[in-house]
């Protein structure tokens, strides 16, 4: 078609319809669930599919993703809200603060939101943290900056880079990677980069943006808790953590036990995500409830409350689930396969600058890992032996590149932390940019040994 070859008709037309996607979220203000749905209609009918199967690949790709995802992220979800409504994030929080002592409390912090972050989205963990920093630089006189941004590093990479937050799982899904390697990969990946974004980025940044608490934000936020309504710490970060280490404990199996053996069954029936978090979430249910004293009522409300600000973000993983099928089934997927082949281009670095650009460019961290593992995934049969788990951790790290303007992280973090648009901007887009280049360069490391 106008005298191009099918390959590069195909490239030119995907090109057309991210631009298309870009412009309806950044310029035209589309919800980004319609955006995705028009531009995989777009992508198809133009790649020349058949009319009739447009909609069924749409269809297909909207399916398979939520069959698997929207199951996770509902229970992962309600794992988080027992924890939160019960206090245990206050005790995670309060107990390091306690170890670490007031010259190292941005590292307590820093490992609270670490911990605590793993079942709770971003957007919630700030919420639910944001008074404790408010606490903590009051009562030790810190900078807030220093305490806030070490505490942002941490819910931030949590978000972009370990299972069961959304952008991984999509990863994961696409790239067929397995959860519990993918898990332990993102814990040793993360950890040195939540430190470098966190701590020593804020002791250097606090020099110069230090911060100011407001009394209207303090009177808001900072509502102290009664120690004995709180569940104890280890019981707490142990029912956190029981899903990390039942997807890990099948991780183990998988590689080191006969795949007959009755331990390897086992195990990897209750490794799998759904049934781990299912697991906890049934012993959140007294650890976090009954156990604190809430009665039924009480608990099946804070469930249902759990669920209402999932919503968008299942309608928008389903509809990337469906662009991402798109690509696939129109042949574009193959297409860039063979052009990365062909460079010699390595999938994990094509998989971070993908993830990268459509996050600069839409601002949304999913909609950047959903892109970017539809257009890397057909690589992974052309290119053998690459690392999927290596695989999602680089789109991961891709997805948070340069938060600014676009992204409503950037005004809730400028609106909660009392901080100008150009503090901003020098505290959390550069964090943001910090995570996602060092975490592409331990990722490459982890790579040669792995």
């Amino acid at each position: 078609m106008f005298g191009l070859s099918p390959q590069v008709f195909l490239l030119l037309d995907a090109l057309v319809a991210i631009v298309l996607l870009i412009l309806l979220i950044t310029r035209w203000r589309f919800h980004p669930f319609v955006a995705l749905m028009l531009a995989a209609g777009f992508l198809g009918l133009t790649s020349g599919m058949p009319v009739d199967k447009v909609m069924a690949a749409f269809q297909k790709g909207f399916g398979d993703t939520l069959g698997f995802v929207g199951i996770v992220l509902g229970l992962g979800t309600m794992l988080g809200m027992m924890m939160a409504e019960s206090g245990g994030a206050d005790r995670i929080a309060r107990t390091l603060i306690a170890k670490f002592g007031r010259e190292r409390v941005h590292w307590a912090i820093m490992l609270a939101a670490f911990i605590a972050g793993l079942p709770l989205f971003f957007e919630i963990g700030l919420v639910l943290l944001a008074p404790l920093v408010f606490i903590v630089a009051r009562r030790a006189g810190v900078s807030l900056v220093k305490v806030g941004v070490s505490l942002l590093a941490a819910l931030s990479v949590v978000h972009a880079l370990i299972p069961p937050h959304p952008g991984p799982l999509l990863a994961i899904q696409a790239f067929g990677a397995d959860m519990g390697k993918t898990i332990l990969y993102g814990l040793i990946v993360g950890l040195p980069t939540a430190i470098l974004a966190g701590p020593l980025f804020a002791s250097f940044i606090s020099r110069y943006v230090p911060g100011k608490l407001t009394s209207e934000m303090a009177e808001q936020f900072v509502q102290e808790r009664d120690e004995k309504d709180m569940p104890g710490f280890g019981i707490t970060v142990f029912t956190v953590l029981l899903p990390v280490i039942l997807m890990l404990l099948k991780a183990f199996a998988d590689i080191f036990l006969p795949a007959e053996t009755t331990a390897r069954v086992w195990l990897d029936f209750i490794g799998h995500p759904i049934n781990a978090l299912l697991i906890a979430l049934l012993l959140a249910l007294y650890t976090f409830g009954y156990g604190r004293g809430y009665e039924g009522k009480q608990i099946l409300k804070f469930l249902e409350k759990s669920l209402a600000p999932t919503a968008a973000i299942v309608m928008i993983i389903g509809a990337g689930g469906g662009f991402k099928q798109m690509l696939v089934s129109s042949g574009v997927g193959d297409a860039i396969g063979h052009m990365a082949v062909q460079a010699q281009l390595s999938p994990i670095v094509l998989a971070w600058t993908v993830a990268a650009l459509i996050r600069i460019a839409t601002g949304s961290a999913t909609v950047a890992i959903i892109t970017g593992a539809g257009i890397v995934a057909p690589v992974i049969a052309l290119v053998p032996g690459v690392n999927r788990e290596l695989l999602v951790l680089a789109a991961g790290a891709g997805s948070v590149m340069f938060s600014h303007v676009n992204d409503a992280g950037f005004w809730l973090v400028k609106q909660y932390f009392n901080l100008t648009v150009v503090e901003t901007f020098k505290t959390w887009s550069v964090l943001e940019t910090i995570i996602s280049v060092a975490g592409q360069v331990f990722v490459l490391l982890l790579g040669l040994v792995v």
